[in-house]
């Protein structure tokens, strides 16, 4: 976070409105002749520039588990791929194999994996119209790989079925924002939008709102942060809720606010690279706000930070969220005073550079069960007078996984630390978390499945 700048970006990110839907079958890997394949292909273009465009693609998998991904398809126009995160793709070719990385290989049943791109085109840009999944073509349809036998009736009275579990997440607030009393805009209207003004219009309502994103919003101009009051609650439909080229700010005296279930993305400026110094865009910037909770999200690539939490933001809970590829991630303090209580947890941080957070004069810093993977700058970082108390969290790929400086504290226990290199530094008694709330600790090495499989956007959210 830095002063706000005027500037405006070389690249303004006309966003087209090209979205292709397609349905893949086949999955491989199938556990036997009769299992059912198959999967769903989202292929969105997010932004337009001369000569170049940037897209997103979600693989939902609706057939049996995989373990190793191929995603095939040609463009129409001869676009072809530049750069590419959360798959290896390469360039120079108009026929196109996006290939899994290490940390996004598995997709459970119904579960999904998401990667993005950007591409050169010659002012003609059409969506890909088929795909592969490992060599199966997208057909529209789940169904044997083969014939299944002859079965006998069906019983008259069906067995009995349970719904499937919501996941082992609350969905209500914890730790320091739920011991607060926060509710966001439990009690107000209940109100769904598809485009800019609308959010704009209820996100700054004086009167309580919950705000339903059934769509990708694209915000403009680009880079803005739009504002949000106090008692509101904006949440993602599903997986369908997307800011695109913009993000929120909550100002001042602003309290009790959810966000939640949303995928918040894409305001890099590639003049300002690598120090991310001249254009302020973040994904959520909070200043001197309270009673905050920030669920579910995917953030990513922003120009500046993912999360700046400024100026006494207290009462704060950053829970279950994917913060992923950036420079700047996490930004804690912006002030001398030392009253913020902060909760951190269940979050996948991964492809990230600095602020894992740097965490400078929170009174109560509470960072548990995160996943923490390829991190190049540095973890978890106790600054100035912070007390932080570390549980039971997992490094992998990570300089420095967690260190202090000489006027804070940091108490550790439990957490896993591999393929990484650098301090491990603790020191001071901090302080005991389940004297302000109830939590419960899952064991560090089952954290990188369990933010994998239910980290970021959930489908039953919303």
């Amino acid at each position: 976070m830095k002063l706000v700048k005027n500037n405006r970006p070389w690249r303004t990110g006309l966003v087209l409105a090209t979205t292709a839907v397609l349905a893949v079958t086949g999955s491989v890997l199938a556990v036997s002749a009769q299992a059912a394949a198959g999967c769903r292909v989202d292929y969105r273009v997010t932004n337009s520039w001369a000569g170049g465009f940037g897209a997103d693609v979600t693989v939902t998998n609706l057939g049996d588990a995989v373990n190793g991904w191929r995603l095939g398809w040609t463009f129409p126009a001869g676009q072809q791929v530049t750069q590419a995160w959360s798959a290896t793709i390469p360039t120079g070719t108009s026929t196109v194999t996006a290939t899994n990385v290490d940390y996004n290989a598995a997709i459970p049943t119904n579960g999904t994996v998401n990667f993005g791109f950007n591409g050169t085109q010659n002012g003609s840009n059409p969506a890909p119209t088929s795909f592969t999944l490992n060599g199966t073509v997208c057909t529209g349809s789940t169904a044997p790989t083969t014939p299944p036998p002859a079965t006998t009736a069906p019983p008259t009275t069906p067995p009995p079925t349970t719904p499937p579990p919501s996941g082992p997440y609350s969905n209500t607030p914890d730790g320091f924002a739920g011991a607060a009393g926060t509710t966001g805009g439990q009690g107000g209207t209940t109100v769904t939008v598809t485009n800019q003004a609308d959010l704009e219009r209820y996100a700054a309502a004086s009167t309580p709102h919950i705000i339903r994103v059934n769509s990708a919003i694209t915000v403009s101009p680009y880079g803005k942060e739009i504002r949000v009051g106090s008692n509101k609650t904006i949440v993602g439909v599903g997986k369908n809720g997307h800011i695109v080229g913009g993000g929120f700010f909550l100002g001042a005296g602003t309290s009790n606010v959810i966000i939640r279930n949303l995928t918040i993305r894409d305001t890099r400026v590639a003049s300002d690279d690598p120090d991310d110094k001249d254009f302020d865009y973040d994904a959520i910037q909070l200043d001197t706000a309270d009673r905050i909770w920030i669920d579910h999200n995917h953030l990513t690539r922003m120009n500046d930070g993912l999360i700046d939490s400024r100026k006494d933001t207290t009462n704060l809970t950053v829970s279950w969220n994917v913060i992923a590829e950036n420079n700047k991630t996490f930004g804690i303090g912006w002030t001398e005073n030392v009253t913020a209580r902060i909760t951190i947890h269940h979050n996948w941080i991964r492809d990230t550079n600095s602020r894992n957070p740097s965490t400078d004069n929170v009174a109560y810093a509470h960072l548990y069960n995160n996943y923490l993977q390829n991190v190049t700058g540095y973890g978890n970082y106790s600054r100035g007078a912070t007390r932080m108390v570390l549980e039971n969290s997992y490094f992998d790929k990570v300089k420095d996984p967690y260190y202090k400086d000489t006027t804070a504290e940091l108490r550790q226990s439990g957490s896993i630390v591999v393929n990484s290199s650098g301090k491990q530094q603790t020191g001071g008694s901090a302080f005991n978390p389940s004297s302000f709330y109830s939590y419960r600790l899952d064991p560090a090495a089952e954290v990188p499945n369990l933010v994998r499989t239910y980290a970021g956007p959930q489908s039953n959210i919303g």
